[in-house]
């Protein structure tokens, strides 16, 4: 039997080899095209996270801001109310805010006005005859409200100073609530101005400062200050607080990419534009030279004409271009101010880009082959170690984590750090890249605004919101151990007569010493010590009975006797205190709440002064009255 040996014809193999080739430069200039694409919306969302982290920043710088300004109001207002109708009031005033004038810092001015809107005081060096500011809305809005919350209003120009301003304002009352006025304070326009103008956002980008409802409080580009007070936007929304916008404003015809976002404790936000033409320049520069190289490489390899020629050239382009991808990323990498490290499979450094010898002190070459978490603080390497963990086993393909890495100097920062897995085309999974920043001054800023929204600024001691807090959490402690739970509260004797005759520096003086001494007294680390408003101060005591809580407080009385700070006012001719105490064990005492814990240490302090100040009274302890009153129970 004859065998047929079948045979490519030779004719055809251009034609299958013009097939194949059509085919392959399709497919490469298709997923080029796609991975332009891709590089494009990667190069929007870059942008996106940028203007995020910016936006996020300029809020917080804001109501840092206006949170020195609100603090500075609610203290004129309670020196208004508390001098209200008595003489030399307003003098004092005036004194206490032209003291103030030289540490306003981002604030412009503080004014002071009563209910005609005649001006009784304020910062700035004027005639305070000359002006009247009951035609301002701000003024207008507080005398028809009752409403004592703050305002933020829109710009306006400056009687005393010209400028364009944003105020903040407050209400005041007479004793008997009726209305008395308005403090308000006020912060340039070009403050904000000229802070946005230091960040990069391109040459047509925007920073704005708006009010909740879209109109422009200030602006890093407005020409013009009489566009203050315009909507710049018909609407952004509330919820959520933060977002992406794609819009156009309506002076120019170019898209843009915003990020807003919301202030928690002020009606603002701020907005942060880039437009796409800026975002997208360098990605079109870079992509006419790779599509150009790609072209130009395609119509070489159809040039050729063998087939075999054709297959070795595309092997060789297909080499290139993988050897491209390579270089990019090391060009990348290196040219990074962050460190990007190849992890191998065993956990072991396989590449470290050059800019760990700025970070951490160390040349590359010196990392290679060391384990990855090596130089990872000893507290924060289970946290890494579990992450690499879930990497391997496929729960997640991307982790971030911050922690501590040791210097070659010894010294220690925080990084962090963003792990992605990296797979072979099968899927599997062949190592990890890890983008490490150092962020220490980051940290350092976060501690330090964690430390300020708990602590009073004064003493040093906790705050009323801190306070607050720790007594829920002591409270729900103690329901659930069924332990008890204590409260002093200390109440200077006279201080008012003490600041009158001594000044308020002396004031603040007093008020450091005796948290001194609080806090010298209040030992263990479960007891917390705050200045609970004024001249009043709380300690809260876990876990501590009657005895313990009135031992406390007497020690507290014998240290401030010791103190022996002078005040002709008082009838020991010292600085003496009246301390009420209460104890409550919420376990046992269903209907009972932190509110009634705080009434009964309240009541037993106005005791102690009924009694005649300078002592310890505690809640359900039967003490004697002067002047051959019968003895009374403070109720507990």
């Amino acid at each position: 039997m004859d065998v047929v040996a079948t045979r490519v014809d030779p004719s055809r193999l251009p034609m299958w080899a013009a097939g194949i080739l059509a085919f392959v430069c399709g497919a490469i200039l298709a997923f080029s095209g796609w991975s332009e694409w891709e590089w494009r919306n990667n190069e929007l969302r870059n942008a996106e996270v940028e203007l995020g982290n910016l936006t996020r920043s300029l809020t917080q710088h804001v109501e840092d801001t206006f949170e020195l300004a609100d603090s500075l109001i609610r203290g004129v207002v309670t020196a208004l109310e508390r001098d209200d109708g008595k003489p030399g009031g307003i003098e004092r005033l005036q004194a206490f805010l032209t003291a103030r004038k030289a540490n306003l810092g981002r604030v412009r001015g503080i004014f002071a006005y009563d209910q005609s809107g005649a001006w009784l005081a304020t910062t700035e060096d004027v005639n305070l005859s000359n002006y009247n500011n009951a035609d301002r809305d701000y003024f207008a809005r507080h005398r028809i409200s009752a409403d004592r919350s703050l305002l933020i209003g829109r710009p306006v120009r400056s009687k005393s100073g010209g400028q364009w301003v944003i105020t903040l304002s407050r209400r005041w009352n007479h004793a008997d609530g009726r209305f008395a006025g308005v403090v308000a304070a006020t912060i340039d326009v070009a403050y904000f101005a000229q802070f946005y103008r230091q960040f990069d956002v391109g040459h047509r980008g925007t920073i704005s400062l708006m009010a909740r409802d879209g109109t422009l409080l200030a602006d890093n580009s407005i020409p013009n200050p009489q566009e203050l007070g315009r909507p710049m936007l018909e609407t952004i929304p509330y919820h959520p607080l933060s977002g992406v916008l794609r819009f156009r404003l309506a002076d120019d015809d170019l898209d843009r990419i915003g990020t807003y976002q919301h202030a928690q404790r002020y009606p603002f936000l701020v907005l942060a534009t880039r437009t796409q033409a800026d975002v997208l320049a360098v990605w079109r520069r870079d992509a006419l030279i790779r599509v150009g190289v790609l072209v130009c490489l395609v119509a070489l390899v159809v040039a050729i004409g063998a087939f075999l020629v054709k297959q070795l050239l595309q092997r060789q382009r297909l080499a290139a271009a993988l050897a491209a991808k390579e270089e990019n990323f090391r060009l990348l990498a290196e040219g990074s101010s962050d460190i990007v490290t190849r992890i191998e499979l065993d956990e072991c450094i396989g590449y470290v880009s050059p800019s760990t010898m700025r970070v951490l002190g160390w040349h590359p070459s010196q990392l290679l082959g060391k384990r990855a978490i090596s130089g990872v603080n000893p507290l924060d390497r289970p946290q890494l170690q579990e992450m690499l963990d879930q990497i391997k086993k496929g729960i997640v393909d991307e982790a971030r984590a911050t922690y501590r890495m040791r210097r070659r100097d010894k010294s220690e920062i925080w990084v962090e750090a963003t792990i992605r897995a990296t797979r072979r085309p099968d899927g599997t999974l062949d190592g990890f890249v890890a983008v490490t920043r150092d962020v220490t001054q980051q940290k350092a800023l976060q501690g330090r605004l964690e430390t300020l929204a708990i602590e009073d600024g004064l003493t040093g001691l906790a705050n009323r919101r801190r306070f607050d807090e720790r007594l829920l959490e002591e409270w729900g402690r103690a329901y659930r151990d069924k332990t008890s739970l204590a409260l002093l509260m200390i109440d200077i004797d006279h201080f008012k007569a003490f600041n009158d005759s001594y000044g308020h520096p002396a004031g603040d003086e007093c008020l450091h010493t005796v948290a001194g001494i609080l806090a010298d007294e209040a030992q263990r680390s479960s007891d917390l010590a705050a200045r609970y408003g004024g001249e009043e101060f709380a300690i809260l005591l876990p876990n501590t009975d009657a005895a313990g809580c009135a031992r406390l407080g007497e020690r507290i009385r014998r240290a401030l006797h010791e103190a022996r700070i002078t005040h002709d006012h008082n009838g020991p001719g010292i600085v003496t205190a009246s301390i009420g105490g209460a104890v409550c064990r919420p376990g046992f005492e269903r209907s009972a709440g932190p509110a009634s814990l705080i009434e009964a240490a309240d009541r037993a302090l106005y005791a102690a002064k009924d009694g005649g100040r300078d002592r310890v009274v505690m809640a359900g302890e039967i003490i004697e009255l002067p002047s051959g009153k019968t003895p009374a129970t403070v109720p507990a």
